[in-house]
């Protein structure tokens, strides 16, 4: 079984930042978190707020959004050609795809794509609320272990060395994603 991150490793970009962008555009009211979401950057680079907290808070604007589940569908409508070409090459039945990204806005594209395994951040798509911990380095490996028991990672791939927890679960190679370009990961010890 092989796993992928998905921001800039299989997806060419960032999915929740597309997400945030497409979503200003149709829905301009979502602007008006933009100073609540900034006091909440401001106090995860000062050390007072964690990741998870900054982005429970950030995804607010999740409220602004109406019948947010079929903008998500709309999104993929426009956004699924970005998954990148070696990916869709190489896909395989197995596939588990884990991610920091929300569950939410990955499921329909997995579903889209035939990825059955989906781990990610749990966050409710109307309030941003998480459900648990944001699905981010040593947490994906948590996930991964709880979510999927027996289960070996056969490669494993992501375009961040954040990744090393999950990097060091391959028992084959674990690769570093470079825009379309795959460099074995050294240094997974």
């Amino acid at each position: 079984m092989n796993v992928y991150d998905f921001d800039n490793t299989i997806y060419d970009g960032d999915s929740t930042a597309h997400f945030y962008f497409y979503c200003v555009r149709r829905f301009p009211s979502v602007l008006l978190w933009l100073p609540y979401q900034g006091g909440a950057f401001l106090l995860y680079l000062l050390g007072i707020y964690t990741k998870t907290q900054f982005k429970e808070r950030f995804y607010r604007f999740f409220r602004s959004v109406p019948e947010i589940e079929a903008v998500v569908e709309r999104f993929w409508d426009d956004k699924q050609g970005r998954i990148k070409a070696w990916y869709r090459a190489n896909q395989r039945p197995d596939d588990v795809v884990i991610s920091a990204s929300p569950e939410f806005l990955l499921r329909p594209v997995c579903e889209r794509l035939g990825i059955s395994h989906l781990i990610a951040s749990r966050v409710d798509a109307r309030t941003g609320k998480y459900d648990g911990l944001n699905c981010y380095g040593e947490e994906k490996a948590v996930r991964f272990r709880a979510e999927m028991p027996g289960y070996k990672v056969e490669n494993f791939y992501s375009d961040s060395r954040s990744d090393t927890p999950m990097a060091r679960l391959a028992s084959g190679q674990a690769y570093l994603v470079l825009g379309e370009r795959l460099v074995k990961w050294d240094g997974r010890a």
